[in-house]
């Protein structure tokens, strides 16, 4: 794999250094010639993007239907699919999961949408099997949404995103760089799309290669992989941080499309010759081998073959992955894993929009043909992705050579992939063709002592591991014949249970609420000078979303915004929650803590110590990197209804994650200078004078003053990056509601 320094050309269908010029060239590529079509503005540098159709599941659409309602929604404007694939499991929180599966329904029938019930299919499969068309765009409110295998350029983003969409607004962004996956070769039998995914994760994560970036798919290597195993590679793509991705589209392509019944939806794209890309990956599919991402991200990446001769070495570096994200909390260690120098691994699963796929499922079916996984500590799960595959795969026979070797066959459900499924023993180590493995990610609970971890694969080798009873085997150790099984779509499958609106609302419908469901809190506007006290400090080099909220069985209360904030931090920083509901009720301490801040305001400079008085007041976190991962609002909207007014960062890792916090009101402050030596720390108070004048003006850097514990006052820059005009007005309103209500 080979990382271009500087940008290239796609000359005769090859990369090259040289062209016309590079400002002529950046028209010619797929991406722009997608995003222009979409583009409302007028303006080819900023973007005011309106999507084809949006989608979201049942963690995130009562939210973003609560967002729009509170601002004036009366009907949706567009096809908007509720799916209904990870607060599937509807004993858990007794009847909140449910309550919003019927808020759901009836939602689709008020305003006129789609509504998909529960273990019909995740998310994404359902867009690429019934929403997907070459040239369109697709906004989605889960991070994963990514649908460029098929030619459809998705984006995933927090629900603020998509009530824009409801209120006939835009998603506003600075045209994005495309970067070049130029593929070349094939990929070799045992090798699938996990493999392929988890070697460009560990080449361009850390460094940022394609960091808010549209990855476009291009190259004779393309030819050689089926939809299915580019649509594997695609939906994985999150995982690098870029923006969206779009593959060239062919005959098999075109073929997916009629198979599922939708002909009309294909059409060729290329991009045009001497298209020029910001950047470039070259890849050679025939010397990607099976690959394993280690705990505690899909960057942490290393071929199974790797693994298995540096078997100690690899656990070592797992370990002190393990302090950065625990420190002292737990004490984590794989090495019992090991035996007669083998990696033992407890739990298989092969799920969700990842590894859910008919080729993933067959693929692995016939490597465990005729074996057993024996009757010991491991087990191997399966959930097909959708329920025309699964039963696809009750007719073709895959499931059967599957439950005759052990394997366990779920309906569709993407609880394994962000810990309400399958949670394993504690000590225990999974292996996952799902989309991540951050820590808890699998459903532990470090603040219960509780912790577990999960590597990813892929599901042929998954099986193949299976198959050797638990001890890790990449799949090109078995001389397995792959069967290549033809896929047979069923839509009648969906006639039947999904309810389909055709864009016809029904505003007699009344909304059934359930007794979780609550309205967001109201939110202040800005004011003229801030006030906040850190309550968190994190200095972990990234911070998930997953740490930020956590996922799982807190899922069931994402529909009350109060009972989810309850868990905010929880299993980063168990005080967090405690410290901002203090500042924000102003309990007596804190009054005193605030006059003591004034004071020392006042001593440096008497007007700022009287600015400071009638500042709003909030709290802030600090961390060094937030918001890698899930699109899930509440990371955000969690801090604010806690009384938070922003974050303090170096960088943020996404931009999604960025955007939410705007769009509750929150200010995006960077710090500049690193992590070291902060001017500020746990329980200090920031003050920030004139700030509503700073983001009005737009002014580039505000001057603020941290005041410790001692008295001592320091003053530093902060700045809060680019912001479009509506962003800056959403931050002065105090939330894209109060925004759009106003």
């Amino acid at each position: 794999m080979k990382l271009w320094e500087k940008g290239a050309y796609l000359v005769n269908g090859k990369l090259s250094e040289t062209g016309s010029n590079p400002a002529d060239g950046a028209k010619k590529t797929m991406a722009y010639s997608i995003l222009q079509k979409h583009n409302t503005s007028g303006d080819a540098a900023k973007l005011k993007i309106k999507f084809d159709k949006i989608t979201s599941h049942d963690i995130t659409y009562v939210g973003i239907i609560q967002t729009a309602r509170a601002s004036g929604l009366e009907k949706f404007p567009l096809p908007y699919v509720l799916t209904n694939c990870h607060n599937s499991l509807c004993a858990v929180g007794g009847t909140i999961n449910e309550d919003d599966h019927m808020f759901g329904l009836t939602c689709a029938q008020k305003y006129g949408g789609i509504y998909v019930p529960p273990h019909q299919a995740v998310i994404h499969q359902f867009a690429r099997e019934m929403l997907a068309e070459c040239g369109a765009m697709i906004l989605g409110s889960d991070s994963h949404t990514r649908y460029g295998a098929l030619g459809t350029m998705a984006i995933g983003e927090g629900g603020g995103e998509l009530a824009k969409q409801l209120l006939n607004k835009t998603y506003d962004v600075a045209y994005p760089g495309v970067v070049a996956i130029y593929l070349t070769g094939s990929p070799v039998p045992g090798v699938g799309p996990q493999d392929v995914a988890l070697a460009i994760i560990k080449a361009v994560f850390d460094n940022g290669y394609v960091k808010n970036n549209v990855m476009e798919f291009v190259g004779p290597g393309v030819a050689n992989l089926s939809a299915d195993f580019r649509i594997g590679v695609d939906v994985m793509t999150t995982e690098t941080t870029c923006l969206s991705s779009i593959w060239r589209t062919d005959a098999k392509v075109e073929e997916w499309y009629a198979i599922h019944g939708r002909p009309d939806a294909y059409k060729e794209l290329n991009p045009e010759d001497g298209a020029y890309y910001d950047g470039a990956i070259e890849i050679d599919l025939s010397e990607i081998r099976p690959m394993i991402a280690m705990p505690f991200h899909p960057s942490c990446a290393y071929t199974i073959d790797e693994v298995n001769a540096n078997l100690l070495d690899v656990l070592a570096e797992t370990e002190k992955r393990a302090k950065v994200s625990f420190g002292d909390k737990v004490n984590f260690s794989l090495k019992n894993k090991v035996i007669d120098g083998k990696l033992y691994v407890d739990q298989g699963v092969i799920a969700g929009c990842a590894g859910g796929g008919f080729e993933n499922i067959c693929a692995a079916a016939d490597i465990l043909k005729g074996k057993d996984t024996g009757n010991g500590k491991f087990l191997l799960n399966v959930y097909p992705a959708s329920m025309p595959v699964y039963q696809e795969l009750m007719k073709n026979g895959a499931f059967s050579s599957l439950v005759s070797a052990g394997a366990i066959i779920k309906t569709a459900f993407c609880g394994p992939c962000f810990g309400a499924g399958d949670t394993p023993a504690n000590g225990a180590f999974s292996i996952r063709h799902s989309t991540r493995n951050f820590p808890n990610r699998e459903g532990s609970k470090i603040q219960n002592g509780q912790l577990s971890s999960v590597a990813l694969m892929d599901a042929r080798s998954i099986a193949a591991t299976a198959a050797n009873k638990g001890f890790l085997t990449a799949a090109t150790e078995y001389d397995t014949e792959f069967s290549g099984k033809k896929y047979f779509f069923d839509k009648a499958i969906y006639d039947k249970r999904v309810y389909d609106s055709k864009g016809v609302a029904h505003p007699e419908v009344e909304i059934q609420f359930g007794p979780n469901i609550k309205d967001w809190p109201e939110q202040k506007a800005l004011g003229d000078d801030l006030l906040v006290k850190v309550v968190s400090e994190i200095h972990d080099p990234v911070t998930t979303t997953d740490e930020l909220i956590p996922s799982g069985e807190t899922s069931s209360f994402r529909s009350n915004p109060l009972g989810l904030a309850e868990f905010t931090l929880s299993r980063k920083d168990p005080a967090y929650v405690g410290r901002a509901k203090a500042v924000r009720d102003m309990d007596a301490s804190i009054a005193a803590e605030i006059k003591t801040v004034v004071d020392a305001l006042a001593k440096k400079d008497a007007e700022l110590g009287k600015k400071a008085a009638a500042a709003q007041t909030g709290s802030t976190i600090f961390a060094v990197k937030p918001g890698d991962g899930s699109a899930r609002e509440q990371a955000a909207s969690c801090q604010r209804v806690l009384g938070a007014s922003a974050n303090i960062a170096n960088e943020y890792a996404t931009k999604r994650y960025r955007s939410n916090l705007i769009n509750w009101g929150m200010l995006p402050f960077l710090y500049k200078d690193g992590d070291k030596n902060l001017p500020f720390a746990n329980d200090d108070y920031v003050f920030i004078p004139g700030v509503k004048k700073m983001i009005a003006e737009k002014l580039p850097s505000i001057t603020a003053y941290a005041v410790k514990k001692d008295g001592t006052v320091n003053s530093f820059e902060l700045s809060v990056g680019d912001l479009t005009d509506d962003e800056r007005k959403i931050i002065l309103a105090g939330c894209l509601i109060n925004f759009y209500r106003d």
